[in-house]
């Protein structure tokens, strides 16, 4: 696989303390102007899964549970798309924004992006999965957002997952570990020590020794981030695991639970 601000408010503020700057004005409504969906009503989720680098086979398998997820639980809506203009327009009609399987430098203004950032940290909610972490390198923010950058899949194999946190709403209902046939990431750096851990890859399993974390999640400013680097095959969006994930991933993102 190739490998591939905030208007009135500093993203620093949120992230790291420093100054704030921007080439161009925020354009758009503030994605703090308009409070999140009432508590009764659907999470509203804006699912990104543009490319400019490697491309998944498992993007339509993705777009479609997805769908099928919201379908049967009733728990949330879900537009899908890969029209990135879409972003500095509606944010205000979303809750959560989710980056599936994107990867490389995706063409977001500076507009955009700090609508993007300015969504998370006002209270909104962001959950990346397996490539979203191989995506947006030129973009310092979107890094932290994330959690961690991709380095390398060094094992495309059948690897233990140990369920470090098995009370998050993400994690509940999985044990204490379990089998699966993926694409396992490491990371530029690692990221315990800033976010939460949920999920680590068993290196036993894979022959190997360390610490690699696979999902965490973390507070934005008023928002909520989870990341998972899992979702490699088609075969892993259709496990009933996974879709708990997904499941409780969006529920805790959107400040449901």
């Amino acid at each position: 696989m190739k490998k591939r601000v905030i208007g009135a408010a500093c993203l620093g503020v949120f992230f790291l303390a420093g100054a704030c700057s921007s080439g161009e004005p925020t354009v758009g409504p503030s994605a703090t102007s308009q409070p999140p969906a009432a508590r009764g009503a659907p999470i509203r989720v804006l699912m990104i899964t543009a490319t400019a680098g490697f491309r998944h086979d498992s993007i339509p398998a993705a777009r479609q549970v997805m769908a099928s997820l919201s379908a049967s639980t009733g728990e949330f809506t879900v537009m899908a798309t890969e029209d990135l203009s879409t972003i500095s327009s509606s944010l205000t009609a979303y809750d959560v924004i989710v980056f599936a399987l994107t990867s490389g430098e995706l063409e977001f203004t500076n507009a955009q992006r700090a609508a993007i950032t300015e969504f998370v940290a006002g209270g909104r909610g962001f959950v990346g999965i397996h490539s979203a972490s191989d995506t947006l390198y030129g973009w310092p923010d979107y890094g932290r957002l994330v959690g961690a950058y991709f380095k390398e899949h060094p094992w495309t194999q059948q690897g233990t997952v140990v369920v470090e946190n098995q009370a998050h709403p993400a994690t509940q209902g999985l044990g204490e570990r379990f089998a699966l046939l993926e694409e396992f990431y490491t990371f530029q750096e690692n990221p315990r020590g800033r976010v939460q851990v949920l999920l680590r890859l068993d290196p036993a399993s894979v022959g190997s020794a360390g610490d690699y974390p696979l999902a965490w999640v973390q507070s934005v400013g008023a928002g909520r981030a989870y990341y998972n680097a899992l979702g490699h095959f088609s075969e892993t969006w259709t496990d009933q695991r996974f879709q708990r994930q997904l499941i409780g991933a969006i529920r805790w993102t959107a400040s449901r639970i």
